[in-house]
C-alpha cells in the first residue's frame, strides 16, 4: 500500500486547489465523490474545477465548488491554485496543470508528460493496497486518499438540480438506447418490448433521452427528449422512477440522484463503469450486448421492485 504524500496537510488556510477534468460526462459525474471528500477533508480550501463548457451543469450548483472554469490557460492561472490535481491525463490537460504555476501539480503515475508534475499518484490499486480492477470513482477518491486524506468510505456522487415540473406525466421512466458505438447498444426493439412493459403493467410512462444526432425513429410512439441542454436533463433525470439504458453517461447521472437503474453493458467493464452506490442492476452477456433478452431487463425491474 502506497503511503500517502499528506500534501494537504500542509496548504494554508484558504488556499486554492485547482481539479483538471476536462470530460466526459460519466467521468465528470464520477469525479464529485472525489471531490466530495476532499471539501470535507479541508472545508476551508477554495475549489475550483477546469470542465470543457458542455459538461460544466455537472459541477453547477455544488456547494463544494468555489468555481466552474473554461479549460483556458489564463483562468486556470487567474484562479491562483496552490494545489492542481490532473484528473483527466491528456496533452490538453498538462497544458492546462502546467499554465496553471501552481507551487504542487499532481498527476497519475502513467499519465504522459512527466516534467509537468512534481507530484505522481501512484495506481489506485497501490493506494487502496487490494489488486482488483477498482471503479472510477475509487479511482479518483484514491488520489485524495494519497494527498493526504484519511481513507474513508466513498460516497455516491452527486447532482444539484431542481426537479422536473410538467408537462412530463408522472411516474415516469427514463430510457436512454443510444451509445457511442454499436457494441455498446442494446437493440431498439428490445428497449420498446420493455417500454410497454412498464407502460402497460406498471403504469409508468417512457419517456426516451438522446442527442440530436439520435435516430428517435423507432421510439416515435413516446415521449422523446432530443438535444436538450443539460440543465434540463438533470431535471428530467432527476424526477424519474426509473431509468433504463446502456452504459452512458445519463446512467451515472441517475445513479448520482438514486434513482434505481438497469444498465446494460457491452464491450465496457462494468466492473469499472457500474452504477455506483444506487439500487442498480447491471446486465451483461458473454456473446455481446445484443444477446441480452428483453426477458432478463424485466427480471431486473423485478429485483428492483420499482413502483410506480
Amino acid at each position: 500500500m502506497a503511503g500517502p504524500s499528506r500534501i494537504l496537510d500542509t496548504l494554508p488556510a484558504g488556499a486554492g486547489v485547482l481539479v483538471v477534468r476536462l470530460r466526459s460526462l460519466g467521468d465528470c459525474v464520477l469525479t464529485t465523490p472525489a471531490l466530495a471528500i476532499l471539501k470535507a477533508y479541508r472545508p476551508d480550501i477554495r475549489l475550483g474545477v477546469l470542465v470543457e463548457p458542455r459538461f460544466a451543469e455537472v459541477f453547477a450548483g455544488s456547494p463544494d465548488i468555489t468555481a466552474v472554469l473554461a479549460p483556458e490557460p489564463l483562468l486556470a492561472r487567474r484562479f491562483g491554485p496552490t494545489l492542481t490535481i490532473n484528473f483527466h491525463g491528456g496533452t490538453r490537460s498538462a497544458v492546462l496543470t502546467g499554465a496553471s504555476a501552481a507551487p504542487v501539480r499532481a498527476g497519475f503515475v502513467h499519465y504522459r508528460f512527466s516534467q509537468v508534475y512534481n507530484l505522481r499518484i501512484p495506481r489506485a490499486q497501490e493506494i487502496l493496497g487490494e489488486e482488483r480492477p477498482v471503479h472510477t470513482a475509487e479511482h479518483l477518491a484514491s488520489a485524495m486518499f494519497h494527498l493526504g486524506v484519511p481513507r474513508c468510505e466513498i460516497p455516491q456522487a452527486k447532482l444539484w438540480s431542481p426537479p422536473l415540473a410538467p408537462p412530463v406525466p408522472t411516474p415516469y421512466a427514463v430510457f436512454h438506447p443510444f451509445a457511442s458505438q454499436p457494441d455498446k447498444t442494446w437493440p431498439p426493439e428490445r428497449f420498446i418490448e420493455v417500454a410497454r412493459h412498464v407502460e402497460n403493467n406498471q403504469g409508468i410512462t417512457p419517456v426516451f433521452l438522446g442527442g440530436d444526432e439520435d435516430d428517435f425513429r423507432p421510439f416515435a410512439a413516446w415521449r422523446c427528449w432530443s438535444g436538450k441542454p443539460l440543465t434540463e436533463i438533470k431535471k428530467l433525470v432527476r424526477s424519474a422512477c426509473l431509468f433504463v439504458g446502456n452504459d452512458s453517461g445519463p446512467a451515472h447521472m441517475a445513479a448520482a440522484f438514486g434513482v434505481p437503474v438497469v444498465a446494460l453493458f457491452g464491450s465496457s467493464n462494468p466492473l469499472v463503469w457500474r452504477p455506483w452506490r444506487t439500487p442498480s442492476e447491471v446486465l451483461t452477456s458473454d456473446d455481446g450486448i445484443g444477446a441480452i433478452e428483453a426477458e432478463r431487463v424485466l427480471e431486473a425491474l423485478g429485483r428492483l421492485r420499482v413502483v410506480a
